[in-house]
This record gives structure tokens, C-alpha cells and sequence, in this order.
């Protein structure tokens, strides 16, 4: 495996009252059986198409010439989104490095997720229109953000390149059928590719929505689909729930959430690149299992920066949470700590020691206090931080939920509450200039 997955300091044994008893947590892992039957029975028939991503390659090479396009072409990419039409893309192509280090890259990727006009602004200002791309992503077509993000940025691309110039600078990604997505891509002769209409968009990270930004940074989609794919594997492979980790987090995460009051899921990794995972986790976990009075509240956190702002609240506040850390191969890594500028007889323990060194003390520390808290906590142990392990984590996050809504009996794929905001925002925007608006 790609990781190691420890949830033994989340039973009542290691951690006490906070702790689910073994023989509960052994319970919810047979209940989860079921869900993973479904889920190699959708496999094998393909009516689940989530998961019959990880296996392909026959897209990959049209793909690759889209992105080389991009590469070639623009020194600046936008690529427009919101949910999971964006988090996916920008959670993997944060392994490309930190901000700096993308700020000098070639194309710069930027994901525009609002609508706040002084961001638009602030950003469009240091573009230049005849080098920037656009990448617009909306499965259904009609998402009122990103539509108004990209009109306003064709008004701008037509009035410096021309309007017949658009075509060679946008690209659409939408689902087939009739959309306002659709009809304009259609009018300006825009390539158009096609979100599959049974993938939902926080579940979309491997397809073209996730992989084309990917592509365009430089990061090979084929190891993102394969550490995915061995994570797929061992579920359809493995009879034993126990042996699949997605199955044993699903039953943790439950079975702290009912018995122990565990109403929070907090994700907290050691690594600056996992940043924008967390929040695509956030998301999944979120939109996925919160109905009909079920789910808990994700939450992120990031070492170790956290710790110096929230662990104050995870060791001596509420017994509400579950934890998560995400642990980096961080020990041997980066600068040496050479104190000869200042050698101060109290910076022994730190003299001569890796930067990294400190980051892996920092992460084993917090799990560590945590744990003699009471805190329940599960590790995930990375040996790498690279396209396949980051494949791997979103395929386990993605079986993880879905197991998980199997033990909540909530239906993981839609989304039935959010439809009334995005309604009453449309009668909002329609008001606008009315007489008395």
C-alpha cells in the first residue's frame, strides 16, 4: 500500500471513554459488507462509473494533447469552477509545489471558485489576454458562478484578441445534453469535452475534470489513476472488511459519531501539499453524508501551524471530534539546522538536526498528545507525497464515504438541500434594477 492506515488509538482500549469498544466497532465492520457487495456488484456492471476511472488509460492520450496545447499556448490558465468542478484539479495540482513555486510556473494554473469582484479584478489586471487560457468546467451546465465568471471574462478576451479568437483559448467541459454550457460553446465553436453525466462533481477528481488541470501543470494522470487503482483493488479483492481500509474508516468514523459523540471529522495533515485535499475532502464528506439529521461536521486542519492555534481547543475543549493526522515522510528531509550563527548552549536538541526532522517530531507529538487526551485518533502514514499516493487518498476518501452513507442510510450522490439557495440566489439576481430592488 500506498499509506498505512492505524485506527487502533481510536478504540476504547488505547484512548478509554472516548474510544469506540472493540466489539462495536467490530459490529459496524460486518454491517459494512453490504456496502462493499454493492459496490463490486456496481463495479462488474458498470452502473457506478466512479469506478471504473482508476483502470483507464484509453483517455489519457487525447487528453495529453489537450493539455500540451495549453502548456504551448498561454502563460496563465483560469480554470473555472466551484465545488467540485475545482477542488479536485486544484488538490492535485498542489503537488506541483507551494504557492511560490507555482506563482513562476509555466502555464500558472488559477482556480476560480468565486465571484467576489475585487479577486476577479485584483486578477485579471495582471493577465495578459493574449496568453491566457480557459478552462470552464460545469457538469450541469448552468452553474450561475462560473457562467458569470465566464462571460465576463469573454467580454475581456474579445475585446483585446477578438471574438472569433475565442475558440483557440477556451475549452468547455460539461455534460452532454442541452445546456446554457453547451449553447455557448456551441456559438463560439469551442472544443468540448464531455463530463460524464454519472460522475458527480466532488466525485470527479479522476476524471478529465481533475486530470485535465493536472495534465496542464505537468503531473502525470496515468500514477494518479493507478495509486487510486490499487486502493479499488483491494476492495474488490479482499472478502475480509477488516483488510480494506476505506471499510474499517467508514465503521470508525460512524461508530464514534453515534456512540462517543464524535460530531466533528477533523483532517490534519503534516504536509503544506495536502492543503487543498483537506478542503477537497471537506467537501466530499460533507455534501455526501449530511442529510436527514446524519453526518458530521469535516473539518481541516494543518500541522503545524494548528498547533499553535487549535490544539488548544482539540486536548482541553469539547470530546466532540475524531481525528485524522496525515503524516509525511518528513524525518532526513530539507535544510540542517546549523546553529553557528547564534550557538546557544539551549538549542542542543536542535543542532545539526533536519528541518523535516522537526515537522515529523511535531506530527508524531500531536497524535501522541492527543491519544493520552482520550482523543481518538487514526494515522495515515505516507511513504511518499506524489501523484500516486494522492490517487490512492482520494480513492480511499471516496470508498470511505460511501461506505460510511451505506452504515447512515443516506444516499452519498445527491444533494437535495442546496437546490433551494441556488434558487432563491437566481430570484436575488433577477431583482436586481427592479423598481424598489
Amino acid at each position: 500500500m500506498l499509506y498505512s492506515h492505524d485506527i487502533e488509538n481510536c478504540i476504547a482500549e488505547a484512548v478509554g471513554d472516548g474510544g469506540l469498544l472493540r466489539e462495536r466497532f467490530q459490529s459496524l465492520l460486518k454491517e459494512t459488507a453490504g456496502a462493499l457487495a454493492d459496490l463490486r456488484t456496481r463495479h462488474a456492471d458498470g452502473s457506478l462509473p466512479l469506478l471504473h476511472l482508476p483502470g483507464r488509460t484509453d483517455d489519457l492520450p487525447a487528453l495529453a494533447e489537450v493539455a500540451a496545447r495549453y502548456r504551448q499556448d498561454f502563460d496563465d490558465v483560469l480554470v473555472l469552477g466551484t465545488g467540485g468542478s475545482s477542488l479536485g484539479g486544484r488538490s492535485l495540482c498542489a503537488l506541483a509545489g507551494p504557492d511560490a513555486v507555482l506563482a513562476q510556473a509555466k502555464p500558472r494554473l488559477h482556480f476560480m471558485e468565486n465571484v467576489d469582484p475585487h479577486s476577479f479584478d485584483g486578477l485579471m489586471g495582471t493577465l495578459d489576454p493574449a496568453r491566457t487560457g480557459v478552462v470552464a468546467v460545469s457538469k450541469s451546465g448552468g452553474t450561475a458562478e462560473t457562467l458569470t465568471q465566464l462571460f465576463c471574462i469573454f467580454n475581456w478576451l474579445a475585446g483585446a484578441v477578438g471574438r472569433d479568437s475565442l475558440t483557440k483559448h477556451a475549452t468547455a467541459i460539461v455534460e452532454p445534453g442541452d445546456s446554457v454550457l453547451r449553447r455557448l460553446a456551441a456559438q463560439f465553436d469551442l472544443p468540448t469535452l464531455d463530463h460524464d453525466p454519472g460522475v458527480g462533481g466532488r466525485f470527479s477528481v479522476l476524471s478529465l475534470v481533475g486530470l485535465l488541470p493536472a495534465m496542464i501543470a505537468g503531473l502525470d494522470a496515468a500514477a494518479i489513476r493507478q495509486g487510486a487503482d490499487e486502493v479499488l483493488q483491494t476492495m474488490l479483492t479482499e472478502a475480509n472488511p477488516a483488510a480494506v481500509p476505506p471499510a474499517a474508516g467508514a465503521a470508525i468514523a460512524v461508530g464514534l459519531a453515534k456512540d462517543r459523540g464524535a460530531a466533528m471529522s477533523v483532517l490534519f495533515p503534516y504536509v503544506d501539499r495536502l492543503a487543498p485535499f483537506a478542503l477537497w475532502y471537506r467537501q466530499l464528506w460533507a455534501e455526501s453524508l449530511g442529510k436527514n439529521g446524519e453526518g458530521t461536521t469535516p473539518l481541516r486542519a494543518m500541522g503545524t501551524v494548528d498547533q499553535h492555534s487549535q490544539l488548544q481547543l482539540y486536548l482541553d475543549g469539547p470530546a466532540d471530534k475524531f481525528f485524522t493526522v496525515v503524516m509525511g515522510p518528513n524525518a532526513g528531509v530539507g535544510p540542517v539546522i546549523d546553529t553557528a550563527l547564534f550557538d546557544d548552549d539551549s538549542l542542543g536538541w536542535m543542532r545539526g538536526r533536519h528541518m523535516g526532522d522537526l515537522l515529523d517530531s511535531c506530527q508524531r507529538a500531536t497524535a501522541e498528545t492527543l491519544v493520552a487526551r482520550g482523543r481518538p485518533v487514526r494515522v495515515l502514514r505516507l511513504d511518499a507525497v506524489d501523484e500516486s499516493t494522492l490517487g490512492a487518498l482520494m480513492m480511499h476518501f471516496m470508498l470511505e464515504t460511501i461506505i460510511a452513507a451505506h452504515l447512515l442510510g443516506v444516499d452519498p450522490f445527491d444533494q437535495p438541500a442546496v437546490e433551494e439557495g441556488k434558487q432563491l440566489s437566481r430570484r436575488y439576481m433577477a431583482a436586481f434594477g427592479e423598481a424598489g430592488s
